[in-house]
């Protein structure tokens, strides 16, 4: 970044502050050898004890310079095409010959909690790199500080400042800014993204801001899984805007990152509930109500399915289109969404002292080809149970409307009860949710029934009169969802799955702290009886 100062005496200065890499490169030749090399021991010196550092140079410039940049700055800064180019160009006319005025060395104390926040993001799975524009020697210190490099770590440092010699290096684990800028973009870049992805940690320093954001395009081309950017600086906002999620930290630097985020925190240590508690939640609720929805949904359109062989493959279908419209918007709409909002497989202190279940959703356990045909399996063998058991007991002898009324009943009652036994914490606002709609439900039946109009007036009624409805009912529901219960016995108790397994480990927690609670309340009695 320069300055340029128009001092009293009239004099012209230019104010340039940089990385040291960069500022050397731009010295006047003539200047003292002897300074920069004091300089650079300096800068290491100051990077070895994790200090931010930074080299401030100087240069004089005269007024016909000064008139002739600010002429050609004020074509650039008006020009609508290509602003940012010419304004570049214009910064690197100027931005030489310079001398070092010195180096500052600042230290950048971790947040609360960033260390730990980084090992339960490991141990759930997730792979770390850290983008930084600090010196290589600052971004290791940082590292180690943050546990995010540990001493049996072997590291592998690229630090190339050509093409060809970043062919010659096979890995990487810590690169820098000048090595990008012959990697990114060009052919290398597959040999980086193999290597990198093969690696634990990747860090890389000294990263200009459009690096940064090139680096996590470099992950978004190649692979499907989801990118996380996290910064709290506006040099962070290119690499926030160019991940799939984009996390602002509201710091010291600015609001920049959290205005070009989706989601802003206050502190880092922030991220660990973000994901491993309500990414973990959202991700089994989200996974299940589509699973869900679509199993709720193929279970009606089965069942008129069936119905065509015995209507000839006609349009007519015995269930009333008022029950059809209703199923969908009244009858099982509203305990979808309240299960999708309150319902909680693990509790929150479970889930941050077992960063491991965050593994599921990085494997896709909740979502993928697998669930959904057992799924379907499931609805299409509901639907054949729901379709042909009312002719078993009733031997051909009912009607479209009684046949309607049975089936919409039933379907009903199997997806309600199905959402009931998929529930993993119960309160009172999914009890009386789940099953105040299914009781609407039955009196939103029997009232269309009820009215003259319909064809099967009063034929829920004639059949609810008897018990081989009742009986009929029962069976249907029974021989239903008996496979799912099978298969979520076996799953339990045979071949259970890390979530299964802590809630397991939840539940015997609760009883024990339970009975040692009502044990000190007991002995608390029994020694206030003989005082008394």
């Amino acid at each position: 970044m320069s300055a340029v100062i128009c001092c009293p005496d009239n004099s012209v200065k230019l104010f340039v502050k940089g990385a040291d890499s960069a500022m050397f490169s731009i010295l006047d030749r003539s200047f003292d050898l002897e300074i920069v090399r004091a300089t650079e021991m300096h800068l290491h010196a100051y990077s070895s004890l994790g200090l931010r550092t930074l080299v401030i140079g100087m240069r004089d410039l005269s007024g016909r310079e000064f008139e002739n940049w600010k002429a050609c700055y004020n074509i650039a800064s008006t020009s609508l095409s290509g602003r940012e180019d010419l304004l570049g160009d214009i910064a690197s006319q100027v931005e030489s010959d310079l001398r070092i005025l010195g180096a500052t060395g600042i230290e950048d104390k971790l947040q609360q909690g960033v260390p730990e926040a980084i090992e339960s993001l490991r141990k759930a799975g997730m792979r770390v790199w850290v983008l930084t524009g600090d010196k290589r020697e600052t971004a290791i210190s940082i590292g180690y500080s943050c546990k995010l490099i540990s001493n049996n770590m072997s590291q592998i440092i690229i630090n190339s400042h050509s093409k060809e010699s970043c062919k010659q290096i096979p890995v990487a684990l810590i690169i820098d800014g000048p090595t990008l800028v012959h990697i990114l973009e060009t052919e290398l870049e597959d040999g980086l993204y193999r290597v990198a992805t093969t690696c634990d940690v990747v860090l890389c320093c000294r990263v200009a801001p459009l690096q940064k954001a090139g680096i996590v395009a470099l992950i978004k081309k190649r692979t499907n899984d989801m990118t996380l950017s996290i910064g709290d600086g506006a040099n962070d906002v290119s690499m926030i805007q160019m991940a799939d999620v984009g996390i602002g930290i509201s710091g010291q630097e600015g609001r920049q990152a959290v205005m070009a985020s989706d989601f802003a925190i206050g502190q880092f240590r922030f991220l660990v509930p973000l994901l491993l508690v309500h990414g973990h939640w959202n991700y089994q609720r989200i996974g299940y109500m589509i699973i869900y929805n679509f199993y709720r949904n193929s279970v009606v359109v089965f069942l008129i399915f069936w119905y065509t062989f015995f209507s000839a493959f006609s349009l007519i279908s015995p269930i009333t289109d008022a029950s059809g419209f209703l199923y969908s918007a009244v009858y099982t709409a509203l305990p979808t969404v309240i299960v999708g909002i309150y319902d909680q497989d693990l509790s929150h202190g479970t889930l941050l002292s077992y960063p491991q279940l965050y593994g599921p959703g990085l494997r896709d356990e909740r979502y993928n080809r697998k669930l959904f045909v057992l799924i379907m399996l499931d609805s299409v063998w509901q639907s054949l149970v729901t379709a042909f058991v009312p002719f078993l007991f009733y031997s051909g002898t009912l009607d479209d409307s009684s046949l309607g009324d049975i089936w919409i009943v039933s379907v009903v009652l199997l997806v309600n009860i199905h959402l009931a036994m998929d529930v993993f914490s119960w309160n009172w606002i999914l009890l009386v949710t789940l099953w105040g709609v299914t009781a609407i439900a039955m009196g939103c039946i029997v009232a269309i029934d009820a009215s003259p109009s319909m064809p099967g007036y009063w034929a829920i009624n004639n059949l609810m009169a008897t018990k081989l409805f009742w009986l009929c009912l029962l069976c249907i529901l029974v021989l239903a969802l008996l496979p799912r219960f099978v298969v979520k016995a076996f799953a339990s108790y045979v071949k259970p799955d890390d979530v299964q397994i802590v809630r397991e480990i939840e539940k015997v927690a609760k009883r024990k702290h339970d009975g040692a609670l009502e044990a000190l309340l007991r002995s608390s009695s029994d020694h206030q009886q003989p005082n008394s």
